[in-house]
């Protein structure tokens, strides 16, 4: 009996980018902190687009790869020494500071990634798909829940232990200034915002340099360095 073959998907193909970044780049690498948890949400997209829990699997997979793909435009841009967008230029400068700690690193990376990507990813995915974003929102919901859900365990493997997580530690007055789930709920108002701008080019994308901005803005008070 022949044996089946595999069929590989394009979000297959953002999976191995990741798993070969994760190979080469030290694990302490400010850079590598956030792929590991990229890849780790990724892989669990993966195994439910896999198991058929999207409603529109052709628009989940569409919606996993452009939003994968920008972050790994960034990833190449600073190999090549280009200069990345502002949102993840905190995270490459700093990416090596001994006073930054791995779960920072972590959350400066999904800023910049939830706060400015996801939403330009939105507008990506329907120009692919000929669609508008209401038509992706059970994609969108589908794999923010995912998200959410990830950040708890995120946060418990890279928040140090109670015996060193104090209330006056700074970590945890960074912990509780940022959100998931409100950073997601913005990247979806401002998809929605960048789309009804599409037909006047020049306000969205100043309107989106000004998103790239204040991310990055965010991003930096993420990674101030902290006492050890």
């Amino acid at each position: 009996m022949a044996q089946c073959e595999q069929v590989l998907t394009p979000v297959d193909g953002v999976v191995s980018r990741m798993r070969a970044l994760d190979a080469v780049l030290p694990a302490r690498d400010g850079v590598a902190v956030f792929n590991r948890v990229y890849l780790a949400v990724t892989e669990a997209v993966d195994r439910r687009i896999d198991a058929g829990r999207f409603t529109d699997t052709r628009a989940a997979i569409a919606l996993d790869v452009r939003f994968a793909e920008r972050y790994l435009a960034v990833v190449d841009a600073v190999a090549e020494e280009r200069r990345p967008p502002a949102c993840w230029r905190p995270l490459f400068q700093f990416r090596r500071h001994p006073g930054v700690r791995p779960l920072q690193f972590a959350l400066a990376g999904i800023n910049a990634h939830i706060g400015h990507d996801l939403a330009l990813a939105v507008v990506d995915t329907c120009r692919t798909l000929l669609c508008e974003p209401a038509d992706l929102e059970d994609e969108f919901d589908r794999v923010g829940e995912l998200l959410v859900s990830l950040e708890e365990r995120i946060r418990e493997e890279l928040t140090p232990g109670p015996d060193l997580l104090r209330i006056a530690d700074p970590l945890t007055h960074l912990l509780g200034a940022w959100s998931l789930e409100r950073a997601r709920d913005a990247a979806w108002t401002t998809a929605r915002a960048l789309w009804a701008l599409r037909r006047l080019p020049d306000v969205a994308g100043e309107f989106a340099e000004r998103l790239d901005t204040a991310v990055g803005f965010a991003g930096r008070m993420l990674l101030t360095p902290l006492p050890g």
